[in-house]
């Protein structure tokens, strides 16, 4: 399995660690030619989305990713990489994000909580994180945290608001290569 990571901010180097704990194969995408690499799935990370999308369309990635994801590349986005899904930025999933929505860095918390597919009680780390807004067309949550979808997915898309990749659980990670599979 092998799977390419974007690049460009967040946590990458953190999701690497976690997949390869799994025994898959990470690259990163920084550039055109790293996107054409042989790849089954897909990581975008946190950072800020805003600035992430920029950097796509700027390094001609934003159209040939999102035409990839549609025709069903399995894709796992995390905080801002949920923002960059929804309907909003490349509107590959049926959810609408709220962005910020726990206000600064100050804001950032953790929890546990149950994710059905995945399992009960994992860790859970918001770092200035969105929630899902609204779910519809095919997309379902996943997970609810203080009345707030914080996880969901559509078809070969998965996205969570908080970040799995900073913690020691590898559930969601196993979750998302098993829909890669």
């Amino acid at each position: 399995m092998r799977i390419a990571i974007l690049a460009l901010q967040g946590a990458f180097a953190e999701h690497e660690s976690m997949l390869r704990r799994l025994g898959a194969e990470t690259f990163e995408v920084r550039k055109l030619a790293d996107w054409q690499k042989p790849k089954d799935g897909l990581i975008i990370p946190g950072g800020e989305s805003t600035t992430q999308m920029k950097l796509l369309r700027e390094l001609g990635l934003a159209d040939i990713v999102r035409n990839d994801i549609v025709n069903g590349l399995p894709v796992f986005g995390t905080c801002a990489g949920l923002i960059m899904l929804s309907k909003s930025h490349l509107g590959t999933m049926d959810i609408e994000a709220q962005r910020n929505a726990y206000g600064r860095q100050l804001g950032s918390f953790t929890a546990v909580h149950d994710v059905a597919e995945v399992g009960k009680d994992l860790p859970m780390t918001f770092i200035r994180a969105p929630f899902i807004s609204s779910v519809y067309g095919r997309a379902r949550e996943l997970a609810v945290v203080d009345g707030r979808i914080v996880a969901a997915r559509q078809d070969n898309q998965l996205v969570t608001a908080f970040h799995p990749e900073l913690t020691a659980d590898i559930r969601i990670h196993d979750y998302f290569l098993k829909m890669a599979k």
